[in-house]
């Protein structure tokens, strides 16, 4: 199988994986914070455990740390922001606004990857609008903050993203995860108490939040996160994020089985959903043309994000 196409199959899977993390996050009862806090520190724990870790870090330039611890302070916010939006949301919503990921990245890759801007991208841009509104107006008014805290973690989707894709070759990706995510806990223990009614990071789980949190951290959070940033040295950021664009259709689909979120929504919004998935799924038909005439991409080295939620 070739590398490209490999790296797309390990996107899908950790889509379906991600797809359940708005679930998890509306079935916690920890605050975002928190919740946020312990499935980073969990995960950095585990990976404390494992040699390799302490190998890659051993053999990686400190600029080169410093430059992942960064991008971690980022993947931090974008899972404070998407969890903040589920609690003051719900599961759909705030997959939905994780949608908008591809509207940022088509202004915030090439500049961060340095390539030209696509004016295909801008196109899909454009035709997201519509679909937001629709949106907007097929959600409840006390929803609409957990909106614009959902648009707000997919700009950080674009931005960790871009990023990561533009490292993703520098580094084993078990070591990236563990200063990523690890920086990512050590910033949210510092940014705690200048949140409003956040309170502490630490706050400890009961046993039902407990057990989710150990399913979201190893489950939803480890592995799909590591196979994402393999998939990232063969794909795009844009590419990636488009593939990402489905997770909201999983997190949908078992929002309305398990928790029953279609009685909250009405039928603008999920043609607004409907809108914007159309307008995202709209780059591979562009690009097919493209590619018909050129030889194909080879996208791991010159994204993304990748990665996460």
């Amino acid at each position: 199988m070739q590398p490209v196409n490999q790296a797309r199959l390990q996107i899908h899977f950790c889509v379906l994986l991600w797809g359940f993390t708005a679930i998890l996050g509306k079935l916690i009862t920890l605050p975002a914070l928190p919740l946020v806090w312990w499935r980073m520190l969990l995960v950095v724990a585990a990976l404390l455990l494992m040699p390799r870790v302490w190998r890659g870090l051993r053999a990686m330039p400190a600029r080169l740390i410093w430059a992942y611890a960064g991008i971690g302070v980022l993947v931090s916010l974008h899972w404070l922001t998407f969890y903040a939006a589920i609690k003051l949301s719900n599961a759909s919503v705030g997959a939905t606004c994780i949608a908008l990921g591809p509207v940022f990245l088509a202004f915030i890759e090439p500049w961060i990857a340095k390539r030209r801007f696509d004016p295909r991208e801008l196109l899909i841009g454009v035709a997201v609008v519509p679909g937001v509104v629709m949106v907007v107006g097929g959600v409840p008014h006390d929803m609409r903050l957990g909106i614009a805290v959902g648009v707000l973690s997919a700009l950080f989707v674009a931005f960790f993203g871009s990023l990561n894709k533009r490292l993703v070759e520098h580094g084993d990706p078990l070591t990236v995860t563990f200063i990523e995510l690890g920086t990512g806990t050590v910033f949210l223990t510092l940014l705690a108490p200048f949140i409003p009614h956040a309170g502490p990071a630490f706050m400890l789980p009961g046993a039902h939040d407990a057990l989710l949190l150990l399913v979201l951290a190893f489950g939803c959070t480890l592995l799909p996160f590591t196979l994402a940033l393999v998939a990232l040295r063969h794909m795009s950021a844009f590419g990636t994020q488009m593939v990402t664009n489905l997770e909201p259709v999983y997190a949908i689909v078992l929002a309305i089985v398990l928790l029953g979120e279609q009685r909250e929504l009405d039928g603008w919004f999920y043609a607004g959903v409907a809108v914007i998935l159309a307008a995202v799924f709209m780059h591979p038909l562009l690009n097919r043309r493209a590619r018909s005439t050129r030889q194909p991409e080879l996208l791991g080295t010159a994204e993304s994000h990748s990665m996460v939620d």
